[in-house]
């Protein structure tokens, strides 16, 4: 009965972890460029009461064991890299990602930084910056007599400047791509670093190295789906209940041992 109920602790545990990551993904749901996560499992190690081709007294061979688990651990929360729904805007300076890659931002601290979300403006510079003034990698600069800016889908960035009938070519937009993009560390601000697990950026041409193409005027939304996201929510909750039954069973059966005695 004491391990039923530290096992069943373990499955409470278990399920409210899960329960944070749907909330972190349904508070996201608008968030453009978001990736939901999903929680993952193992579990835990097992208390052998007889080994699996052990001898019995008799002599014979034992053809299965007897192992008792101990419960179970939550051991990653995993990005999903699917791609979510584009949805229009117009803005000259709103950009998706239409396959794999991220774009490049520069810190405060000078650290590059990568994303999904391409919410992009101009500072005071003409410099594209994400929302928290981040400037873009490598940087693009817009003339602030620019009548038009003009993002075609390999990344080349022109602007049509007043007084003028030919568009200036402003730069280049280039992305990163990683070995292992669910092994990037989360930051935040809808930005991503890599670690070891990541590997380091690959850098490209949008469009080449298996990278994706540029959309002007679209953003990418986040790809959490609501549904899924309300079963899963579900199924945590009835699992995280039929936990707490199981702590309430084998709190009568010890009772009710320990009222015999």
């Amino acid at each position: 009965m004491f391990r039923a109920l530290s096992t069943a602790a373990t499955g409470m545990e278990a399920q409210q972890t899960q329960i944070d990551v749907i909330a972190n993904n349904l508070a996201n749901v608008n968030t453009a460029g978001f990736k939901k996560s999903r929680a993952d499992f193992q579990d835990l190690l097992y208390q052998t009461m007889r080994s699996a081709g052990a001898t019995s007294k008799e002599g014979n061979e034992i053809p299965v064991g007897l192992q008792v688990g101990l419960g179970v651990r939550p051991v990653s929360t995993q990005k999903m890299f699917s791609t979510g729904d584009l949805k229009q805007t117009d803005n000259p300076l709103d950009l998706a990602i239409e396959g794999g890659g991220f774009f490049q931002v520069v810190q405060s601290g000078g650290t590059v930084a990568y994303s999904r979300a391409g919410a992009f403006k101009t500072d005071s510079q003409g410099r594209m910056v994400t929302s928290d003034g981040f400037p873009l990698e490598p940087a693009i600069n817009v003339p602030p007599d620019a009548v038009s800016v003009s993002i075609l889908a390999d990344g080349t960035v022109s602007a049509l400047q007043a007084g003028q009938t030919a568009p200036v070519e402003l730069g280049q937009i280039q992305l990163a791509t990683f070995a292992n993009p669910a092994g990037l560390e989360n930051q935040g601000r809808s930005l991503l670093l890599p670690t070891q697990a990541s590997g380091q950026p690959v850098v490209g041409t949008p469009g080449t190295l298996g990278l994706g193409t540029i959309s002007q005027g679209y953003l990418e939304m986040s790809n959490v789906k609501v549904v899924e996201e309300m079963i899963d929510l579900i199924v945590g909750q009835r699992a995280y209940e039929v936990n707490a039954r199981v702590i309430q069973a084998a709190d009568e059966m010890l009772r009710t041992s320990t009222q015999g005695r």
